[in-house]
């Protein structure tokens, strides 16, 4: 927001140095940007937040100058003579679509004559580095600034029937902008007809159409209120953005809306002559009221570290426009004004105070106590995630949310759904919500390898978006991992994963096809009966689509199932004493069993003494020694008792019940 020195002193006294006015405004929150003279003007800089909409005219800021100086605030009255028939006689006014426009309003000026603006009108605008028109678009310009409030100025000839109508757009309709550009607009975006054509862009910009020329005798002025998001999207959707749609996407002052308009006639009559209708059209529901706000006194000393007396506390929040309800000795009621749609809470009123007594009264060593919030459970999981995984030694990466819409169908393990996407990509093509992490981690091993980078371990722990008809997307957190390791390598990676977060939960694998994965090369993950990920090898035909040249392995599993099996309790159990027994098996089993089958059915009938079970080497296979479709699996048992010493008859009976259970649930025998 570029101020004029010579523009604010119209409103208020500036009886300080330029240097003195930007460091004070600085540090209550307006930073400044820059300084430059122009002409024996100066233009000042500020930075607004989008939460300040209300210093997006030079009354706020000058609003904000006379709180922080203590002085009188001049505001014009903005009271046009009427000379002229009702309004009501030369125009009519529909809103068809409340929804997007929540209020309009409409004056109409007969016999103007359009002609350059005076000096002093030329000087305000060029020092903002807003372009001279003439007279009366320059009055509307100059009127947005002064106080915040866009408005527009219609031809009333060139109006269909003289009428105003606020719709949705139609499929298909256009318009020709007052920046010559002809644009198709989106579905139900806010558009201002007339009785038979679309005119003006709702809270964007108005139509060649219907812009004021040098031959205009008639004007209708608008000043309305659009929906701030409706705004934005069709501002960003068309690439279309201007100095109201600045102001409309972050809300507008709805007691200012008719000063504004009453303010434009007043400087049209003043400087282009004509006739003012009587009265003004005015659609739209009222504004709701403000509810009343309560800040507690001692809270000024929790928060801030200091004593605000309550007096000056009063007279902050009177000057900034709060209307007081109630006062007492240990607090106070206020009803926030029209123009300050950001104070809602107490806290507002305390930072509200904070800034206006002086950041720079609070004393550094200030004493504010402070409680430590408590984790989550999500937290203490995440936290030993990273910590497994670092150990592992993977590093964290971060990558955009966004990706190309090439990349949605490499990859789906989540969602068939079409995904959501952007109006503006975050890169080049990068338009689409992604669904799952695994490709951006690809693009980032990728990366990597064109910088011949030897070790590509990585992990990222983010959100997906998976759509949902008619309502919000889930926001699932996920936790994906890329390593140029083996398939088994990485499955112990999450098998650690998972038993150092939810130790005894039920982790297995069952066989899971899909392109992106090697055939036989990829798995499905569950914990218990949900599904937790899916782990696989990248086929050829992935690393193509990624344009990987080593071989490459990935996983990702839904960090809300690991919460929900995490064990945030940990219970220390004492380590036996006694020696462990060793057995070796070799078992004969068919080809399609899988080494899953085979150690839970070791789990299950161990009575409850198998320590640990490793797999010795790969499989054997041999039809004239084993038979057709047979193989043979050799792994080791560990066996130690907790109580007592675990005698060589009693851990053959346990290796006979688990050679028993095998036979009988797997048809496996022991090789002879």
């Amino acid at each position: 927001m570029i101020v004029s020195w010579n523009w604010l002193k119209d409103y208020v006294n500036l009886d300080m140095p330029v240097d003195a006015l930007t460091e004070r405004l600085t540090l209550s929150g307006l930073n400044l940007e820059g300084v430059e003279k122009v002409g024996d003007d100066v233009a000042i800089d500020l930075e607004v937040t989008s939460n300040r909409p209300d210093c997006l005219g030079h009354i706020g800021v000058a609003r904000e100058v006379s709180v922080l100086w203590k002085q009188k605030l001049s505001e014009p009255k903005a009271r046009p003579v009427a000379t002229g028939p009702a309004v009501s006689d030369l125009a009519r006014v529909e809103v068809a679509a409340p929804e997007l426009c929540s209020r309009y309003t409409a004056r109409v000026i007969r016999g103007i004559k359009i002609g350059p603006s005076p000096q002093w009108l030329k000087n305000r605008l060029r020092t903002l580095g807003i372009a001279v028109i003439n007279n009366v678009v320059d009055i509307s310009n100059y009127v947005m600034m002064e106080c915040g409030q866009p408005l527009h100025l219609f031809d009333l000839a060139t109006l269909a029937s003289q009428k105003i109508v606020v719709r949705q757009s139609q499929p298909g309709e256009m318009l020709t902008a007052i920046n010559h550009q002809t644009y198709q607009l989106p579905a139900a975006a806010c558009v201002i007809a007339d009785g038979s054509r679309a005119v003006a862009l709702g809270g964007v910009m108005g139509g060649a159409d219907t812009e004021v020329t040098p031959d205009t005798q008639d004007v209708l002025i608008e000043a309305a209120s659009f929906d701030p998001l409706a705004v934005r999207n069709l501002a960003r959707g068309l690439r279309l953005h201007s100095p109201s749609s600045y102001r409309f996407e972050r809300g507008v002052d709805p007691d200012r809306i008719d000063w504004a308009s009453r303010r434009c006639a007043e400087l049209i009559l003043e400087l282009a002559g004509g006739s003012l209708a009587e009265g003004a059209i005015d659609v739209g529901q009222p504004a709701s009221e403000r509810e009343t706000i309560k800040l507690r006194f001692p809270q000024l000393p929790r928060i801030l570290g200091i004593d605000v007396p309550a007096a000056e506390v009063q007279a902050i929040l009177a000057d900034l426009g709060c209307a007081e309800s109630h006062v007492c000795d240990h607090c106070l009621k206020v009803v926030p004004p029209s123009w300050r749609a950001d104070l809602t809470r107490e806290i507002d009123l305390i930072e509200e105070v904070a800034r206006v007594h002086g950041y720079d009264q609070i004393p550094e060593d200030a004493s504010v106590k402070m409680v430590a919030s408590t984790r989550s459970e999500e937290d203490r999981v995440l936290e030993q995630v990273r910590g497994v995984l670092g150990a592992a030694g993977f590093d964290e990466a971060m990558t955009l949310s966004a990706v190309d819409r090439n990349w949605v169908d490499t990859f789906r393990p989540w969602s068939d759904a079409a995904p959501l996407t952007v109006s503006t990509p975050v890169l080049r093509r990068a338009e689409c919500l992604r669904q799952t992490l695994v490709p951006s981690l690809l693009e980032a091993r990728r990366n990597n390898e064109k910088l011949f980078n030897s070790d590509i371990e990585l992990f990222e722990i983010a959100s997906v978006y998976l759509p949902r008809d008619g309502d919000l997307p889930d926001q699932c957190r996920m936790l994906a991992i890329t390593s140029g390791g083996q398939f088994l390598d990485l499955k112990g990676v999450v098998e650690t994963l998972v038993a150092t977060v939810a130790p005894g939960a039920n982790l297995t694998a069952s066989e899971w096809e899909d392109p992106l994965f090697k055939s036989g090369r990829g798995c499905e993950l569950r914990l218990g009966e949900r599904l937790c990920g899916v782990l696989g090898e990248v086929s050829p035909w992935g690393l193509e689509q990624f344009e990987l040249r080593s071989s490459t392995v990935v996983a990702e599993l839904n960090l809300g199932v690991l919460v929900d099996h995490a064990v945030p309790i940990r219970r220390a159990v004492k380590l036996s004493s006694f020696p462990p027994v060793r057995r070796d098996l070799n078992i004969v089993v068919e080809e399609g069993v899988r080494w899953a089958d085979i150690r839970r059915i070791v789990l299950a009938h161990g009575a409850n003494v198998v320590e640990s079970i490793e797999f010795q080497d790969d499989s054997y296979r041999d039809p004239d020694q084993l038979g057709q479709g047979k193989k043979s699996v050799l792994f080791s048992i560990g066996l130690r008792s907790a109580s007592d010493t675990l005698t060589n008859e009693r851990a053959d009976a346990v290796r006979s019940e688990i050679v028993a259970a095998l036979g009988q649930e797997l048809g496996g025998q022991l090789r002879a």
